[in-house]
């Protein structure tokens, strides 16, 4: 009887090594969605023109779809001031939301390129200056801007970094809340902090 136990005891034990060789042979798997992977963050934007000023906040959601490319969804929320002639007081003032989606692609770690499209409800209101009646109106714009950045702190193991940008709008809309009154792309300064949501779970 005591034999029988041992036997029943070792070949316990054989099974359960060779359930655990088994498991650890099993090849980890490279494709598919990966929660750490995913990630959240926000930016600031300013920019300053010829008789041109513009605010403006962006929070994102989005995804790393390997070490060079980055994918987004965003919020954004602008307010813009421009005067418009250097001898009057008009002045046209803009209250500018809409979402957004955005690529950035990475050369490097620390270097990326970036495009953004953006489609935005703009609320203006013209201040003729001349004691006349102030007149608003709403309407909406596309925006495809480009630019280059700089991502400290991003390595292969941390993918949460701060970053700066500078962009451009490239796009042909009048009403674009990132051009001045003659339709001149005003560049636009954008830092943030890009946050890694399961990074290391």
């Amino acid at each position: 009887m005591k034999m029988k136990n041992i036997a029943l005891s070792l070949l316990c034990v054989a099974l359960l090594n060779s359930s655990q060789a088994q498991e650890e042979d099993k090849p980890v798997r490279k494709g598919g969605f990966k929660k750490e992977n995913l990630f959240t963050g926000g930016t600031v934007n300013v920019q300053f023109g010829n008789r041109f000023t513009s605010l403006g906040i962006g929070p994102y959601f989005g995804y790393s779809v390997n070490k060079y490319l980055d994918v987004a969804a965003n919020l954004n929320f602008n307010y813009t001031s421009e005067r418009i002639s250097e001898f009057t007081r008009e002045k046209i003032r803009q209250k500018i939301y809409g979402p957004g989606a955005f690529v950035r692609v990475f050369p490097v770690k620390f270097l990326f390129a970036h495009a953004q499209y953006e489609f935005n409800f703009l609320k203006a209101k013209y201040l003729p200056g001349d004691g006349s009646p102030n007149q608003t109106y709403s309407a909406d714009a596309h925006s495809f801007l480009l630019g280059p950045g700089y991502a400290g702190g991003r390595g292969e193991d941390n993918k949460s970094f701060y970053y700066i940008s500078v962009l451009w709008d490239v796009g042909k809309n009048i009403n674009s809340p990132y051009k001045d009154n003659q339709n001149r792309a005003v560049p636009i300064i954008r830092a943030g902090y890009n946050i890694a949501l399961f990074q290391g779970r």
